[in-house]
């Protein structure tokens, strides 16, 4: 595995991190040289030397689309670069997927020139909802489709799932792995599957393996 550093979203999203836990992470990921950092929004601005991203709707995905395209605006007035926005996990369960897209797109128009990333919390879903919520993802004009958030009870990313958004839009939108990757077997395995990002707070422990 070369360069795994280059797609890596160093993340710190423990609703109890404080502003010198970020700036922690910040000299961290300088050292690991990694892609990007992952914050919650209320971190916003920081100062920062690599890509900034920052989450919305986080970590339920339960409110309204307004909120969160609103979320989203602020989000990239304060900085940051990308956006990984969390569905309302219901609609992609009820198979409401027009109203799923429908959110998606409000959260990309207020998103302006950002990176947008779609976290499914595919654990929570089955495979034929995995497969068209990816489709109303990329439908809305979204970047990426991202399996989890790491704090759904159902569990994280799986290979499977990786496997599965790669059929569905792989080539054509990005894929971000994030939930539960501890080792650089797993972020391996993950890669292997079709992921195009990876979404680490084990960055430094998993990059020192592959050293």
């Amino acid at each position: 595995m070369n360069n795994l550093a280059d797609i890596i979203d160093h993340t710190l999203l423990k609703p109890e991190s404080t502003a010198a836990d970020v700036q922690a992470l910040i000299d961290e990921a300088t050292e690991l040289g990694v892609y990007a950092i992952c914050i919650s929004p209320s971190q916003l601005p920081v100062d920062a030397p690599m890509h900034v991203a920052t989450v919305v709707g986080f970590p339920s995905g339960a409110v309204k689309p307004e909120i969160k395209a609103a979320e989203a605006r602020q989000a990239v007035a304060d900085g940051a670069e990308e956006v990984d926005m969390v569905i309302n996990i219901a609609l992609a369960r009820e198979g409401r997927f027009d109203e799923l897209q429908a959110e998606i797109q409000a959260v990309r128009d207020a998103t302006s020139g950002a990176v947008l990333k779609v976290i499914l919390e595919t654990a929570a879903l089955d495979d034929d909802t995995i497969t068209a919520a990816c489709h109303a993802a990329e439908a809305a004009g979204a970047d990426f489709v991202k399996t989890s958030t790491g704090f759904h009870p159902a569990g994280g990313a799986s290979v499977h799932a990786i496997e599965l958004m790669h059929a569905a839009v792989g080539g054509r939108l990005g894929i971000k792995a994030s939930g539960g990757i501890r080792t650089a077997a797993d972020a391996q395995a993950m890669v292997d599957a079709g992921a195009t990002r990876l979404g680490l707070s084990a960055s430094a422990a998993i990059l020192k393996e592959l050293a």
